[in-house]
């Protein structure tokens, strides 16, 4: 009786570690440039992963982003956009936001989120490219808004 339930305590415990939410929560097809997007700034605000960001992004884009140094570098200067914490997600108010032809999209994307207590909403567009069936962020387009 005491290795079965040595047995089921070990399973149950597996059950509840494969159920955490540690993960991104990224969905949606992965050869879409909308997927993209949000994996590359998902990267960058949530992960802080430098090199995960510049694999997300063309050559050139990937060494402005090295030349920066840091995840957090790079969004106070070129993005001019800074979190605590962030939520991401493809603005779907109107079709012409999206702009797909071939291999090249412009996808919209919406940031709520705050910093240093205070709530911040934020819009950004991103130009990608598509290069033997995987999508790359090539600029991100300047907030036409912004001072």
């Amino acid at each position: 009786m005491y290795p079965l339930r040595i047995v089921f305590t070990l399973f149950i415990l597996t059950f509840l570690t494969a159920c955490s939410d540690d993960g991104p929560e990224v969905s949606g097809d992965n050869d879409s440039p909308e997927y993209a997007a949000t994996v590359f700034f998902y990267a960058i605000y949530e992960e802080k992963d430098l090199k995960k960001t510049m694999s997300m992004a063309t050559p050139k884009l990937a060494r402005i982003i090295k030349s920066y140094g840091s995840t957090r570098q790079f969004a106070r200067n070129l993005i001019n956009m800074q979190f605590d914490t962030v939520n991401i997600e493809i603005d779907r108010t109107s079709k012409s936001i999206r702009k797909r032809y071939g291999d090249k999209a412009t996808i919209t994307l919406i940031f709520s989120g705050t910093h240093l207590g205070k709530k911040v909403d934020d819009m950004r567009s991103v130009k990608l490219i598509n290069k033997k069936g995987k999508w790359f962020i090539e600029k991100i387009v300047d907030d036409p808004y912004a001072r």
